[in-house]
């Protein structure tokens, strides 16, 4: 498999990218048999920590006692690694263990932030126990536990040892912290935190803004007449995963073939992740670097998923590839603006305006009943949402998007004569 290697925002960090920014590298690491086992032990100790400190919590709020508070946790996690009990804790990193406490701490945050109303999105629940047969797992090392890349390009993790890294790209600069990913696939992935400062690309040419249409037919068409065809990459894989399936489902339960299929899976369902990914990273950083103002609508793409569209909505991926436009734009210096999501963007005519009601999936092609236009669906609607963005745009700047008022003659209807 491809080594991964992708620039995303840090969660609380999207927002701001005025100076320097926090960002995420992935990168593939190939650890050796025996560092594998290192780090399923990190796992295991990383998972066990988390959910002592959930018990503790619950049992206290059970029992109707105050709040166990960050320190307090702490100080039971150094206590228990004394024990007889959890001695074994002390073959990990300290700074693992520590950053599983904050993970929790994390977590209950986000929860109570969700309850009071404070943080925005999806409602978060309560903390959960984690599962030792979770796909997924992973560990963080921050600056303390004194972790660093070699002259020869390996990662030198404490109580791991050297790991070999698959370098697709260069840090831009020295890393605050590593967290290692083993993904549902078994591939490992180091994912580092490193402060970008603000990246530019060439200035486009004067006025280059465009909106976009997403769709299912076609991934996106721009305003300017441009056509993105959908991958579809899911679509395409259905042959492959549907046989890998049924492999899977012939295989005894608990059985070393059965989790050698369980894989096979995992590998492939990844491929289609990955491919779909590199997809919009190459599209979104296209279409930022030729546009100074780049508009898109605000789907609703939990109520779409809900529909028998589902699959390819799903497959489309258009979420990911608007919040990448986003977060893009905003490092790159450029301007991305929303339309509202019950705003009409396919009934007006973008020559004329007038609104000629909203029309069935099947019509592709429609005229204008006041102009005569001839127009496709999407670009139609691409070029009102180019429309209704700069509209927007220039509200918010605090240009007029009135004509300016004219001064009333003195014979117009309503006014006296000789009148102040």
């Amino acid at each position: 498999m491809m080594s991964a290697s992708a620039d995303v925002p840090v969660p609380g960090h999207e927002a701001n990218y005025t100076g320097d920014v926090q960002l995420r590298y992935n990168y593939r690491l190939y650890p050796t048999p025996g560092q594998r086992q290192a780090l399923a032990r990190a796992f295991g100790c990383a998972r066990v920590v988390f959910n002592d400190a959930l018990r503790a919590r619950q049992t206290a709020y059970a029992a109707g006692r105050p709040y166990i508070g960050d320190a307090e946790l702490s100080a039971r996690l150094t206590a228990a690694k004394k024990t007889p009990e959890r001695a074994w804790l002390g073959e990990v990193s300290a700074v693992v263990l520590q950053q599983s406490l904050a993970d929790l701490n994390a977590a209950y945050r986000n929860f109570f932030a969700s309850v009071t109303g404070e943080r925005k999105g999806p409602k978060a629940g309560p903390p959960r126990f984690k599962s030792r047969k979770d796909r997924r797992q992973a560990v963080r090392f921050t600056a303390n536990a004194r972790f660093r890349v070699l002259p020869n390009g390996e990662l030198r993790l404490p109580k791991i040892g050297d790991v070999p890294v698959r370098w697709s790209r260069d840090l831009p600069s020295a890393p605050a912290s590593v967290t290692i990913i083993k993904d549902a696939a078994g591939r490992y992935f180091a994912s580092f935190v490193v402060q970008a400062g603000p990246a530019r690309f060439p200035a486009p040419g004067a006025g280059a803004e465009v909106g976009i249409d997403l769709g299912l037919t076609s991934f996106a068409v721009l305003s300017d007449g441009t056509v993105i065809r959908s991958p579809r990459f899911l679509r395409r894989a259905e042959r492959k995963l549907r046989r890998l399936h049924k492999s899977l489902s012939r295989k005894a339960e608990g059985s070393s073939n059965r989790e050698k299929a369980r894989v096979r899976v995992a590998r492939a369902h990844a491929k289609v992740a990955d491919s779909r990914r590199d997809f919009h990273h190459k599209i979104s950083t296209a279409i930022i670097r030729d546009n100074q103002a780049v508009y898109a609508e605000d789907l609703c793409v939990t109520g779409l998923a809900r529909t028998p569209m589902a699959k390819s909505v799903h497959d489309a991926g258009w979420s990911a590839f608007v919040t990448m436009l986003e977060y893009k734009a905003e490092r790159y210096g450029r301007h991305f603006g929303k339309i509202g999501r019950f705003v009409p963007s396919t009934g007006p005519c973008s020559a004329c305006g007038v609104n000629s009601g909203s029309k069935p999936l099947n019509v592709r092609q429609w005229t204008c009943p006041a102009c005569g236009t001839v127009h496709d669906r999407d670009l139609n609607a691409a070029r009102n949402i180019l429309a209704l963005g700069r509209r927007e745009r220039l509200t918010a700047c605090g240009d007029g998007v009135r004509p300016p008022l004219a001064v009333a003659a003195v014979r117009e209807t309503g006014t006296l004569p000789g009148a102040a």
